[in-house]
């Protein structure tokens, strides 16, 4: 059986193909794009989305051969830094932006709306994300999986917002919870138990009480620290297993990406938890011998579950097929990797 995975990365989007242990990209393509997001549509697993950071959510129907823009010459959103498949309605789909912006399509990317109701909370405005040449944005989108209506939209150094009117109004869920939110997952079994990953930025303010990972039992209300083992406070990927939402992996560093050129480097570990949160063990995969380098994006092959693949910031895959016992490289040569999805052929039709 053949896997594919989709990579995501700053010169575009990878497919690569493996059988067996063997690997090799099948194509490239959006090379003049940095690929921030890559979403899969579910019962359409030819059909994957792309958010490019310049020309809004790109679409290939036939597993990244060509790329189409639905809406091309119609408004929609730009520099795309996340984009999401609703749980409810393949043809619902989520985009947020840089600068801030979520924007909703109802027809599979045909025609694009803004949430304008976003901006009506007052701190909005007011967030500055001090990094040269990159505006406050968007980081992730979630819905819940049980109500359309509720969404979670995470805010780079904003903390996050929430609706619970699908986007009539908007509140920021910010109690005792590190301003730099990255990723969100939300438990399918539980959806008001929500994890995030974040930068940080608190941490080093001293002025949250955790690090890098959070969670809320009450769907925003109020936060509270996890994998408080370990010093690192820097965090992006985090993933659940598909059929054991006890079972999630993230990857921790310390201090932001400026500071990993430093000696000693990121010093990064990929951790997993097999409570649900309550205790995390590192997770040693290789990947650490490179001491600059980052685990940007952690993927499961839902068609295998205990398959899992992680994708780093110096290009590097590294794939377990025991549920992240032991950890083998694909060989293969890659950009920056920011995203990872995987399908197997079966899925795809292959």
């Amino acid at each position: 059986m053949s896997t594919i995975m989709y990579a995501g990365t700053a010169e575009g989007v990878f497919t690569i193909e493996g059988d067996n242990g063997a690997w090799e990209v099948r194509s490239r393509g959006l090379g003049q794009w940095q690929v921030n997001d890559i979403a899969l549509v579910p019962g359409s697993p030819n059909k994957i989305l792309a958010g490019t950071r310049g020309d809004g959510v790109l679409v290939s129907e036939d597993g990244g051969q060509k790329w189409t823009k639905p809406n091309r010459g119609r408004t929609g959103p730009a520099k795309v830094r996340c984009v999401t498949v609703s749980p409810h309605d393949p043809a619902t789909w989520y985009a947020g932006t840089e600068p801030i912006g979520v924007w909703v399509t109802r027809d599979s990317g045909e025609s694009w709306e803004q949430f304008d109701s976003l901006w009506d909370i007052p701190s909005i405005a007011g967030i500055d994300y001090p990094v040269q040449s990159v505006e406050p944005h968007v980081r992730d989108i979630v819905v819940d999986p049980s109500n359309p209506d509720t969404i979670y939209a995470s805010l780079q150094v904003g903390y996050m917002a929430k609706t619970v009117d699908g986007g009539r109004t908007w509140a920021m869920v910010n109690d005792n919870v590190d301003a730099d939110i990255h990723n969100v997952v939300a438990r399918p079994d539980d959806p008001k138990h929500v994890y995030v990953s974040t930068g940080g930025h608190d941490n080093r303010l001293g002025t949250s009480p955790g690090r890098a990972l959070y969670e809320t039992l009450d769907g925003g209300e109020s936060w509270r620290p996890m994998a408080m083992e370990f010093e690192q406070e820097y965090s992006v990927p985090l993933a659940l297993h598909p059929l054991d939402p006890d079972v999630l992996y993230s990857a921790l560093a310390y201090g932001p990406p400026p500071l990993w050129n430093r000696e000693g480097g990121a010093r990064s570990t990929l951790v997993r938890s097999n409570d649900g949160g309550a205790s995390w063990q590192a997770a040693y995969t290789g990947f650490e011998e490179v001491e600059h380098d980052y685990v940007e994006a952690i993927a499961f092959d839902e068609s295998a579950p205990d398959h899992i693949y992680i994708g780093t910031r110096g290009g590097g895959v590294f794939t377990s097929r025991d549920a992240g016992e032991s950890w083998s490289r694909v060989e293969v040569d890659l950009p920056e990797i920011i995203e990872l999805r995987v399908v197997s052929t079966d899925e795809a039709g292959g």
